[in-house]
């Protein structure tokens, strides 16, 4: 009975420096893979997405609606729908893209063009009415996974959030945002940890971008394993 005792005890801290060991290998997992960090070539995706920013003025996206207010021209006034590709189509100017604009950026732009052929000093205003909510996806090593709705200032650390956040297996050193430009489907890795520590920018988010947190399967195994270990101190002979 003293034997098995003992055996037990081996089999217990057996166990337990398999936990350890690890553990030392899933502190070890970090950055790595084969999609590029913080890509230079990652930007804007293709016009159907809307942008949304971390701070400053909206911006305008697919389907949004603005009001134009040309002073004492009501011919070229009215409110207008940002088409599937992101332009509107104005009277005289013809097309004119808008997505990813500022209302004050639209207003330049719609200023200028007005000025160089029909209107002497046109007095123009720009006013975003109405924003058409877009949805992104959370999925990986967080809490809720899932489809979130976004409208107005959308961030990587925010969607995070939205999901409630990173999982104990998660590895926040690899989140991966997927989104299609110029037609094809592209990936950026992110150090989400660097970026709470404000060592990272931390990116916008767009309108129908895939988020995945990178998780470890190492830690699960170590949460696992140290779950049995407590029932197997309990343990006594046949």
């Amino acid at each position: 009975m003293q034997h098995e005792s003992r055996l037990q005890m081996r089999v217990l801290w057996l166990l337990i420096g398999m936990a350890l060991l690890f553990a030392l290998s899933a502190c070890s997992s970090g950055r790595g893979g084969p999609v590029a960090y913080e890509p230079a070539n990652f930007g804007r995706p293709d016009a159907e997405s809307v942008a949304v920013v971390d701070s400053g003025p909206a911006r305008i996206g697919a389907l949004d609606k603005v009001k134009v207010n040309v002073f004492q021209v009501a011919e070229l006034s009215g409110e207008f729908q940002v088409d599937s590709g992101g332009k509107i189509d104005f009277p005289l100017i013809g097309s004119v893209s808008a997505i990813g604009k500022t209302e004050e950026q639209l207003r330049q732009e719609l200023t200028r063009r007005l000025g160089e052929k029909y209107l002497r000093d046109p007095n123009v205003q720009v006013a975003l009415t109405e924003q058409t909510p877009q949805s992104i996806t959370v999925d990986g090593s967080v809490k809720d996974p899932g489809v979130f709705g976004i409208k107005g200032a959308t961030t990587l650390m925010k969607a995070v959030a939205m999901a409630k956040g990173a999982s104990e297996d998660a590895n926040i050193q690899r989140v991966i945002i997927f989104r299609t430009i110029n037609g094809e489907r592209v990936a950026g890795a992110f150090d989400l940890s660097a970026i709470r520590r404000a060592q990272a920018v931390d990116p916008p988010v767009y309108g129908n971008d895939i988020v995945i947190v990178d998780g470890s399967s190492q830690k699960k195994f170590v949460k696992d394993l140290l779950a049995t270990i407590p029932v197997l101190g309990v343990l006594r002979p046949f």
